[in-house]
């Protein structure tokens, strides 16, 4: 897709080789919070105002999809004042940007084991995405109570359930087939997958999609992700040579 042309183009990114789908970690809160002596909520919180900004960019320079790692299925585990926050978080860009998300047309969707919401965060993400459903600019990924290894198992449980019912005949199951059975069927795999905070691991992150992808670890914390370096990391993603195995 290609961008609105009344923006202005960074210097050195060409409008014509954006990648498709774009993923990010979103790592750093927590230390960001800390290197400040405040409390990891308030990292969470100037990180959910990246979230805006970066989402707003990837729209204007033509990404297709932009997929964000918000909350994994470990970090359920992680104390209940902060998850509680997180959810609070979630909720209220729901609640607040979807309209914004609507006029911008872009395509809200959560990826994850949304069930596992509660159950006031999960019909606000319900109606979010019903609201913009019909938009078609951009996809945008919210990944929540996400697992990739959790993903792939869903996926080999219903191509299971398809061959023992007779529908499917296992040797008609292909790549493909896993791919339209995970939580981003019919959309692109990432060309680039974006780390923050200096961390060098997927973190159980869109593994079977990951395996072209191009990576940027970058040592930014997520708070201060910006999106002039949003864009640096595109155009050092455009000098790349992707041979995808090939010579």
């Amino acid at each position: 897709m290609k961008s609105d042309s009344k923006i202005q183009v960074p210097d050195g990114l060409d409008l014509n080789a954006i990648p498709a789908h774009v993923a990010c970690i979103m790592d750093g809160n927590g230390r960001w919070a800390k290197k400040r002596l405040m409390n990891r909520v308030k990292g969470h919180e100037q990180g959910a105002q990246t979230v805006e900004e970066i989402v707003m960019a990837s729209r204007e320079i033509g990404i297709d999809v932009l997929t964000l790692y918000a909350f994994s299925t470990e970090n359920w585990a992680r104390p209940k004042e902060e998850v509680k926050a997180l959810m609070h978080l979630l909720k209220r860009f729901l609640k607040n940007k979807t309209e914004e998300l609507r006029k911008k047309d872009i395509r809200l969707n959560l990826i994850g084991q949304i069930q596992r919401l509660p159950d006031d965060v999960r019909k606000q993400a319900e109606q979010a995405m019903a609201a913009t459903e019909k938009n078609s600019a951009m996809i945008l990924n919210l990944a929540i109570s996400y697992g990739a290894r959790e993903e792939i198992t869903m996926a080999v449980q219903q191509i299971a359930a398809k061959v023992k019912s007779g529908s499917l005949d296992p040797k008609d199951i292909t790549d493909n087939t896993v791919s339209d059975h995970l939580y981003t069927a019919g959309m692109p795999d990432p060309d680039l997958i974006i780390r923050t905070s200096a961390e060098f691991r997927l973190s159980n992150f869109l593994m079977w999609q990951a395996a072209y992808s191009e990576f940027a670890f970058i040592p930014t914390l997520w708070p201060d992700f910006t999106k002039q370096e949003f864009y640096q990391v595109l155009i050092d993603y455009q000098q790349r040579d992707r041979r995808f195995g090939k010579v």
